[in-house]
């Protein structure tokens, strides 16, 4: 009985070092997502506060790119989704700084919604009320992200 026990504290203790010598995911800093998710050799620490949330894959590009939609007729759903989902947050949580839906085809990326408040505390509060709720049929999947500056989140594709 008392081996399980030092072996259990034993086990535990080199898990606490490990982790004590992760490095942080350049990739999570950077866009708020990896696409190894928590299997990621390196560390994801989630802020406690930030002025911008990520609403995981929030929006569905499969539900509107299809052969018999056009790019214009794509183009005004997706130009509906983001005014219906940017009014709404704004007049419920606080007003919007930034607000970017991102379109990379990882699966841990697409359809990912950052919205960067003017305030902290309207991001923290979204948080709370949108983890909540559900949108076209499906929950919500919301946190705080560490992107601080869209620039640095952008893929090279969309540079410039």
């Amino acid at each position: 009985m008392l081996d399980e026990c030092y072996n259990d504290e034993l086990v535990q203790a080199e898990w606490n070092i490990q982790q004590k010598h992760r490095v942080n995911c350049s990739f999570y800093l950077k866009i708020g997502a990896c696409r190894h998710g928590d299997k990621c050799s390196r560390l994801h620490t989630r802020p406690i506060s930030s002025k911008t949330i990520l609403l995981k894959n929030f929006y569905h590009f499969g539900d509107i790119i299809r052969q018999d939609f056009s790019k214009e007729k794509e183009q005004r759903e997706f130009d509906e989704f983001f005014r219906e989902v940017y009014l709404e947050i704004d007049e419920e949580y606080g007003e919007i700084d930034e607000m970017n839906v991102c379109d990379n085809t990882g699966e841990h990326m697409l359809g990912n919604v950052y919205i960067k408040f003017m305030h902290e505390s309207n991001a923290s509060n979204a948080v709370k009320a949108l983890n909540n709720r559900w949108f076209n049929g499906k929950p919500i999947h919301c946190e705080l992200s560490p992107v601080s500056d869209f620039r640095d989140a952008c893929c090279r594709q969309y540079e410039n």
